[in-house]
């Protein structure tokens, strides 16, 4: 199977869907610090706006890099219009092959809070700690490293879930990239929730939206679990362009 150049912007779990020949690295992070970037190229970069009812409320800014080892995706998520805004940072390290290497978030304000998410032989481990002076616990999950985290927050973790499952349903065809439209399940971990389910997604073909006052021909992918639906529309280059939860007032868009 013959690769297309744009599927070098999507992650190893797409590449080895395609052909194997397209896996996206990231090398890991040196000595953190806010003046440097991670290490490799970056893919994906940008800020998604949260609003309900039509107030924007938070804004997330997201870069996603690729480099000799794996991924790593770093978020700072902001709320806005409130009178104490709130802070919090993540970044999620992956192998090669899409599973979780380590993930951070931490609480910057209006509190201190951080927790971990590392592999622990074959399942995973999180460890967590509220305040500076607070006592670490600890919380195993009966999970697979291969397992979606899905925090909080920070909605570029669903970005990359709608690159799986590009991986799950799309192969190349005559020079095109061909997606069937099937279902597929993947176990997700909600670190902040400390809780984990299954999730059900389903590429449901494109679909023609006014986006920013432009028609364009989106890619729709829906999330379905126990806590909700989602939809996602992505544009050819397979970035997310908008998010809405079912049922509610809440949309999220990419500025």
């Amino acid at each position: 199977m013959k690769s297309c150049n744009r599927f070098l912007l999507l992650p190893v779990t797409l590449a080895v869907a395609l052909g194997g020949t397209l896996a996206l690295h990231a090398a890991p992070l040196g000595n953190k610090g806010k003046e440097k970037e991670p290490e490799g190229r970056r893919i994906d970069s940008g800020s998604f706006g949260v609003f309900m009812r039509g107030q924007r409320v938070g804004t997330e800014t997201f870069s996603i890099y690729q480099g000799g080892n794996g991924s790593v995706t770093t978020s700072e998520f902001k709320t806005e219009n409130a009178p104490n805004a709130a802070v919090q940072e993540s970044e999620m390290h992956l192998t090669g092959d899409g599973a979780i290497r380590r993930y951070e978030w931490k609480e910057v304000s209006p509190e201190k809070a951080e927790s971990t998410v590392l592999p622990n032989d074959q399942f995973l481990t999180q460890k967590s700690k509220i305040g500076p002076d607070g006592k670490e616990q600890e919380q195993p999950y009966l999970l697979s490293p291969a397992t979606s985290i899905l925090d909080d927050y920070f909605f570029v973790h669903r970005e990359l879930l709608a690159w799986k499952v590009l991986g799950a349903t799309c192969k190349q065809e005559s020079n095109q990239m061909k997606c069937l439209r099937q279902r597929a399940q993947f176990g997700t971990l909600n670190p902040h929730q400390h809780s984990s389910a299954p999730l059900t997604a389903e590429y449901m073909g494109r679909e023609k939206v006014v986006f920013k006052g432009t028609p364009q021909d989106l890619h729709k992918i829906q999330f379905k679990s126990e806590t909700g639906t989602w939809y996602l529309w992505l544009n050819d280059q397979f970035m997310v362009q908008r998010m809405v939860i079912e049922g509610e007032n809440t949309e999220v868009v990419r500025d």
